[in-house]
């Protein structure tokens, strides 16, 4: 599985963004996709995350209600809508696939074995 995530950018606090995960391979339908960030000094982080049947929805505490996952079947594309961004949201943010998952989502980046190579969202305030 091959996965490209990509829309990062610079923003100011209150503004959006869409980030876009692309994801190419045989069985990666059978998987859940996940979005985690990283910001600098700190651990990667849950987002939140779906499977391709449009179930498993979840997000973080930190980011539900502005933060809206979905995807495209049709382009095998996952989206990460950001809304009300806030400085604290500024991270290396990266896609993810677990191919284990069997309908229990794991907040943990160590359970996902396939991962995008990042994409920078910047909030300036």
């Amino acid at each position: 599985v091959q996965l490209q995530a990509s829309g990062g950018g610079l923003v100011q606090a209150g503004e959006s963004l869409r980030l876009s995960c692309a994801a190419s391979g045989r069985t990666f339908r059978n998987y859940l996709m996940g979005w985690f960030r990283q910001a600098p000094g700190k651990e990667r982080e849950f987002v939140g995350s779906i499977s391709w049947g449009g179930g498993s929805l979840f997000y973080a505490d930190s980011v539900k209600g502005r933060f809206t996952i979905s995807r495209e079947n049709a382009k095998s594309t996952v989206y990460l809508q950001m809304n009300s961004l806030k400085p604290e949201d500024t991270a290396v943010y990266y896609c993810a696939a677990d191919s284990t998952w069997h309908g229990i989502v794991s907040t943990a980046a160590s359970t996902y074995d396939y991962w995008g190579q990042g994409t920078l969202v910047t909030v300036s305030s």
